[in-house]
């Protein structure tokens, strides 16, 4: 699975708005939306942070494992 879809069902799943992740990140929504639609490349310092906000690992985002812990 793509990275670019785990973040969009782990948006998703927790009710939140890209401009609610972008505020987590200290992005614009616009920028998270390209990190969201594959467009621009998520830096690792994001995918440690997302990882923390939605409590999974990171091989979880990046679609290496099936389990979120």
């Amino acid at each position: 699975m793509d990275y670019t879809k785990r973040l969009y069902d782990l948006r998703v799943d927790n009710d939140l708005r890209q401009e609610d992740v972008a505020q987590v990140l200290k992005v614009t929504s616009q920028a998270y939306g390209m990190y969201e639609s594959g467009k621009r490349s998520l830096p690792i310092e994001y995918l440690i942070k997302l990882s923390r906000y939605y409590n999974v690992t990171s091989d979880y985002i990046l679609g290496l494992k099936d389990h979120k812990e």
